[in-house]
């Protein structure tokens, strides 16, 4: 039995250890991205569905900022294993425009939960001449606000 004892901890601590390696992500608080937006997302429903909302700290136009809403679908896939994929619309409460973001929920190295995105901002235009202009592209990286102790 004491030559089987070696062969059960290094078993154990194989189990043990690929156990630790699926990190979950949630979708669920506060976030904080790149350039300062604030964005907070309410429970996932069972079908993937959430909702919440986005301050952001950026605009092209020069009305006031306000809190927008935003409703989103979040991958419920049994291959997500805990880094889910997802997808949201802002509808912008002080602008005549829309933004859809893709991306991924990780968890980084460090623990830390890190949400991917890409996003497409689609602005109003009076005219269909001026459709060049309407939709642009870009990226944020989004990590959980942290509350003030």
């Amino acid at each position: 039995m004491v030559q089987a004892t070696p062969f059960l901890l290094v078993l154990f601590l194989a189990l043990g250890a690929h156990s630790l390696s699926v990190k979950k992500c949630s979708l669920t608080g506060r976030w904080v991205n790149d350039l300062g937006s604030n964005m907070t997302i309410t429970a996932v429903n069972a079908n993937g569905i959430f909702s919440g909302s986005y301050h952001t700290a950026v605009t092209a136009t020069s009305n006031e900022i306000k809190v927008s809403p935003l409703q989103g679908t979040m991958q419920k896939s049994p291959n997500q294993k805990g880094q889910p994929t997802f997808g949201f619309t802002v509808n912008w409460s002080f602008s005549d425009s829309v933004t859809v973001f893709v991306g991924q929920c990780f968890v980084d190295d460090d623990g830390k939960e890190v949400l991917k995105t890409m996003w497409l901002l689609r602005s109003h235009m009076e005219d269909i001449k001026n459709d060049w202009k309407a939709t642009r592209t870009g990226t944020n990286v989004f990590t959980r606000l942290q509350l003030q102790e």
